[in-house]
């Protein structure tokens, strides 16, 4: 019989298709169609796939009429990695391989004229999206045999050439090849990795006390977090350290996270499941695309997504370009970012934290104290710059600090209690896991997660607390996103609070006021932020 399936992937986004490549050799009129809505990109595989096999001594049927069908036809395919799932259906469909080899297995690779294969980005989500869909087994090039066998019960086999591959299929010894290279263009991750962790800590900043607690309760409940205030006052140092607060990944996490990497290309073949908390900082003159995703032909994920369950940092937020200031206000609601690109519409994750950094003007020396202000700038300026962040970017932001620089006697204070990023990390990771109980049953992780709707109802705040936060509603002072993210922190202070007591404690007045005073960049009570240290 003349015919044969392969199996492979189509991405869109971080989403995956699993796309049968059918090939049928039979007598006509001598070339090859390939039919299925390929891009220009795809539609050259005919030419690369047709040198592979004739190099590779596997005999392409040159007088015979090939098609090659990807179905569905309706799914638009890009990328060069269907060239070896083509090559081995057309090789099936000439005779010169078992069919029956080929059912419940996946091919993921790009051909060279030789037959050797090369790396291509995607593979994890790739390999995830064929195990959901009842793909038992899958070949790739050898250096991403790691990645795809992130998947659980998935058999991989890492393959350097398409007789590698076909030689496996037939059970017969498999001949040597070259090695195959790593993927060209691909960023290590060590400011997002482990090593990141072992550079700072809390413990080397003195003072801060009230910056500290509001990055703490941050860190626990996944809110957003603006910073301001002078120069040097510590407000970068703070934000670099937030991911030396936040506990391991979950194994979803991870996986998640892992993906998206392998999207962008950005994950090193050789490190593995990315298990530490994302850390990204791009710099002010970032474009939209770069930091939301997007580009021409292939979306790739932009550093919010990179950053998904971690940490984006925007230092200097009132510099960035306008349009890149309002595309956040999606993703900052939704956790999710939508890019529509002509028929094609991607969905890629964002449940990070966002993180701002703001100076109160332009030359950065404007102080709240009268004596310590050496601020040049015009109130105009100084208004228009503070505009920048909108009202309805900023209703999304959850807690707001203004931070002001240590006194000198307190950073010469040998004594005080510094607390290292470990012990914070702990709380944090204690308050986090009575969140997980909480919503064991929800889609949700985290109180910055948790629809308002849904979270009054079934998580209220004690009647006081409630009348409390009503009373600022009603009055104006708090808009209704306002309120739900008022609600969701005192949350996030009440599970740090009983990880401190060791009893449940539910938001009540205190809780309500804390959130509201973080809320309102406010400054907290001295015992509020001490109570750490008892």
């Amino acid at each position: 019989m003349p015919f044969a399936t392969a199996h492979t992937v189509s991405l869109h986004g971080a989403t995956g298709h699993l796309v049968d490549v059918q090939a049928d050799v039979s007598p006509g009129q001598v070339g090859t169609t390939l039919v299925g809505r390929p891009d220009a990109s795809l539609s050259e595989a005919q030419h690369r796939c047709r040198m592979a096999v004739i190099n590779s001594e596997l005999g392409w049927p040159s007088t015979k009429r090939i098609t090659i069908l990807l179905s569905p036809a309706d799914l638009l395919k890009r990328g060069s990695h269907f060239d070896l799932a083509i090559a081995v259906a057309v090789v099936a469909a000439d005779g010169r391989l078992p069919v029956a080899q080929l059912q419940a297995t996946a091919f993921i690779g790009e051909l060279t004229l030789d037959g050797g294969l090369r790396c291509v980005p995607g593979v994890l989500p790739m390999v995830l999206a064929a195990a959901e869909r009842g793909i038992a087994r899958v070949f790739v090039p050898e250096p991403l045999a790691r990645e795809a066998s992130m998947v659980p019960g998935m058999d991989v086999f890492g393959m350097r050439s398409l007789a590698q591959v076909v030689a496996e299929l037939q059970g017969e010894e498999v001949p040597e090849a070259p090695p195959v290279p790593p993927m060209s263009g691909s960023r290590l991750l060590a400011w997002r990795g482990a090593e990141r962790l072992e550079e700072v800590d809390l413990a080397d900043l003195r003072g801060l006390a009230d910056a500290k607690y509001a990055v703490e309760v941050a860190a626990a409940g996944g809110h957003h977090l603006l910073l301001s205030g002078p120069k040097g006052s510590g407000k970068t140092s703070i934000a670099e350290r937030i991911p030396t607060i936040l506990p391991p990944l979950s194994t979803e996490e991870a996986l998640e996270l892992t993906a998206i990497h392998s999207l962008a290309g950005t994950l090193d073949p050789g490190q593995g499941l990315l298990t530490q908390a994302p850390y990204a900082a791009p710099h002010h003159d970032a474009s939209k695309a770069a930091l939301i995703g997007g580009g021409s032909g292939y979306i790739r994920p932009g550093e919010i997504s990179q950053a998904h369950c971690g940490v984006l940092f925007l230092d200097e937020f009132p510099l960035f370009r306008g349009d890149v200031i309002e595309a956040l206000r999606q993703p900052l609601e939704s956790g999710e970012v939508t890019i529509a690109r002509r028929e094609e519409l991607v969905t890629l994750p964002a449940r990070g934290m966002l993180v701002l950094a703001s100076n109160p003007c332009p030359c950065g020396e404007y102080h709240a104290k009268a004596s310590h202000n050496r601020c040049t700038c015009a109130e105009r300026v100084r208004r228009d710059y503070r505009a920048k962040i909108t009202g309805p970017l900023a209703d999304r932001i959850d807690i707001v600090r203004h931070v002001e620089p240590v006194a000198p006697h307190e950073q010469a204070d040998r004594f005080a209690v510094v607390e290292p990023s470990s012990v914070v990390r702990d709380r944090v990771a204690a308050a986090r896991r009575r969140q997980a109980e909480r919503y064991a049953e929800r889609s949700w992780r985290l109180n910055a997660h948790a629809p308002g709707p849904v979270l009054r109802e079934a998580w209220p705040l004690e009647p006081e607390g409630q009348r409390r936060l009503d009373d600022e509603l009603f009055s104006g002072r708090l808009s209704s996103r306002g309120a739900v993210r008022v609600h969701r922190v005192a949350w996030t202070v009440a599970d740090l609070t009983a990880v401190r007591s060791g009893r449940e404690v539910a938001p009540g007045p205190a809780e309500v006021g804390t959130a509201l005073l973080l809320r309102t960049a406010e400054p907290l009570p001295q015992r509020q932020v001490e109570v750490r240290f008892a």
